[in-house]
């Protein structure tokens, strides 16, 4: 199923699929980069359209996304699935409120499931972090996630290249 997603994207354009594969939750930087990586894109543009792809929702869902998490929260079809990652996001709180700034960028920038700028801004909304010093870490983490995916995609593709 995704195989056919990533193909119809790359249909569109190797530099869209990596923004709009980037824009999408869990997935976001961390997908777009190896698939750019793969499809053979240069480093000077995949990057950038990878990150401003992950940093384009990120304004409105510090702005807007405790509303829209407690709108999901009411949904019937979706109200299990987003209570479970709001509590899970307010369990991942004090990891970010002990260390601020540096905690949130840290959520962010280490590649790991569950973490990234979506989950970033969220937890930044529910602790009502001023949401510019709250912008700027999640940015310094996309960032520096998108050469940790970088340098991890170039090292699987020069193994894979051996076989």
């Amino acid at each position: 199923m995704f195989a056919g997603l990533f193909d119809w994207l790359l249909g569109a354009g190797r530099e869209i699929a990596v923004v709009i594969i980037s824009m999408v939750p869990l997935v976001e930087l961390r997908g777009a980069v190896p698939l750019g990586v793969a499809a053979g894109m240069p480093v000077s543009s995949l990057i950038p359209l990878a990150i401003l792809g992950n940093m384009l929702p990120i304004p409105f869902l510090l702005v807007f996304g405790e509303k829209l998490l407690d709108w999901l929260c009411t949904l019937r079809p979706l109200t299990k699935l987003a209570t479970a990652y709001k509590n899970k996001l307010l369990a991942k709180r004090d990891k970010v409120t002990r260390y601020a700034r540096i905690g949130l960028f840290l959520f962010v920038a280490i590649p790991l499931p569950g973490t990234g700028a979506w989950s970033g801004a969220m937890i930044a909304t529910l602790l009502k972090m001023p949401k510019v010093k709250a912008l700027l870490s999640i940015l310094c983490g996309v960032i520096t996630a998108g050469i940790i995916m970088l340098i991890a995609s170039h090292s699987v593709l020069g193994v894979a290249k051996l076989f």
